[in-house]
């Protein structure tokens, strides 16, 4: 006999760490290879973790609601020597990060570790996250990765814990623009101290500003879900960085209901559920190449103008809220854009997201009107510039021009688009162009976009 240690993976290039959110197995259960052991919960994504290799749990190392940096060994299966040897080898604790594109993975000090005993000269030179092979990376080469020298200088200058400031560069890297509003939103200076204070993991801040209600008796307290945090404090966070502005139009679905109901059948028979959203997801994807300011980025005092059109499609789950992504959606048909936002719904509400399902999107789109909301006026999904939100879609009475130009009350199915986006780099003038021709498309839907 053998056993195989199950790790925390990592869930992302910019995935530090993730929470145990249940088990699936208890010791002495029979485990198959690939079947799922564990929910994981992190800041990108919700997963069931498949077992590396058949066997036996023989034992759980990290519980139910625990958070532990990536590589951390969850639990150990006892499996038969040969079939072991056989398996990948499951990966430990690394003695280098794995090379990723864009940044290496953080791996904080684990939380069961006390604080008690801070490492001694904190002044000393922090190697490079990856030159730090040979263990954890600290909290002090956590700060240096997630910000610059001169961030740093203002930080210390005007005692500020840069800890509590919530970053809007890669990977939640604090820019200096990220600093200077919090300076401006008058949020309290730390009190100024000879030494950082290193072992503390970073707090979602931003979200637990303002005062503490007290629970009164009979009131049913429910702790918040990982990703309930997260959505709080990146909601907070746009808030605060982001100019929004919104914009409403009227939609005319008559023509998109029309089509619908010409091919709904059809596209049944594929296994394909054709919805207003997908003609919207469309019609938006389609337009943003001729909008390139509003598939965009912003990045310190600077705009970037994405080359790729990544559509993001809000999901409502029981325990929060994620925005799986459509890679390439402007590359799509009408068929390839309704199996696409099918797909990723269903994945999303079973688990079977992936990382890659829910990072680079572009351009994001909310459908409260799924629940009947006549509008709703969304948060912007940093670091993008602009999320559409989709109303109900409804019979309503309009005045039409009938063929001999007379005008007549008739109904029509109707609904709102409204757009929030960033004044920063997106003007009124060029969010409405851009909602016109969003409009002009789905008033006249193209047959051929099937």
């Amino acid at each position: 006999m053998a056993r195989i240690d199950v790790i925390m993976p990592q869930m992302g290039e910019s995935i530090a760490e993730g929470t145990l959110s249940k088990w699936l197995k208890n010791v002495g259960d029979e485990v198959k290879r690939d079947e799922p052991m564990f929910e994981i919960s992190t800041d990108k994504v919700d997963a069931e973790i498949p077992a590396p290799n058949a066997g036996v749990l023989a034992e759980i190392l990290v519980q139910q609601g625990e958070t532990v940096p990536v590589n951390t060994v969850v639990a150990r299966l006892e499996t038969d020597a040969a079939a072991a040897a056989a398996a990948p080898p499951a990966p430990k604790a690394p003695a280098a990060p794995a090379p990723v594109a864009a940044q290496p993975a953080a791996t904080p000090a684990p939380a069961a570790v006390p604080p008690a005993a801070p490492a001694p000269a904190p002044s000393r030179p922090a190697p490079s996250p990856v030159a730090a092979g040979n263990g954890p990376e600290t909290a002090e080469e956590r700060l240096r990765r997630k910000s610059t020298p001169l961030v740093r200088k203002i930080a210390a200058e005007h005692g500020i814990d840069i800890g509590t400031v919530a970053g809007s560069g890669i990977a939640g890297r604090v820019t200096k623009n990220d600093l200077l509003g919090f300076m401006e939103s008058g949020a309290p200076a730390a009190a100024p101290v000879a030494a950082p204070a290193v072992s503390r993991a970073p707090a979602p801040a931003a979200a637990s500003q303002g005062p503490a209600a007290e629970a009164w008796a009979g009131d049913r307290v429910e702790p918040w879900s990982r990703i309930r945090k997260l959505t709080a404090e990146h909601m907070i966070m746009s808030r605060r960085v982001s100019a929004h502005v919104n914009t409403l139009f009227e939609i005319d679905y008559t023509r998109v209901s029309q089509i619908r109901a010409k091919r709904k059948k059809d596209y049944s028979e594929r296994g394909v559920n054709l919805t207003y959203l997908a003609f919207i997801a469309k019609a938006i994807a389609d337009n943003l190449r001729k909008h390139p300011g509003l598939n965009a980025a912003v990045s310190a005092d600077a705009t970037i103008f994405r080359r790729d059109i990544n559509l993001g499609i809000a999901v409502a789950l029981d325990w929060g809220l994620i925005v799986p992504v459509i890679r390439h959606a402007d590359e799509l048909s009408l068929l390839g854009m309704a199996r696409a936002i099918g797909d990723l719904g269903e994945r999303a509400r079973t688990k079977k997201l992936s990382p890659d399902d829910v990072q680079r999107g572009t351009f994001t789109i909310t459908n409260p009107g799924v629940f009947g909301s006549l509008a709703g006026l969304a948060i912007i999904n940093q670091p993008q510039v602009a999320i559409l939100g989709v109303g109900t879609i409804e019979k309503r009475p309009a005045v039409v021009t009938l063929p001999d130009g007379t005008d007549a009350i008739a109904a029509r199915l109707k609904g709102h688009l409204t757009m929030s986006f960033d004044h920063r780099v997106v003007d009124g003038a060029d969010a409405d162009r851009f909602l016109a021709d969003v409009k002009r498309m789905l008033e006249a839907f193209p047959e051929d976009a099937g």
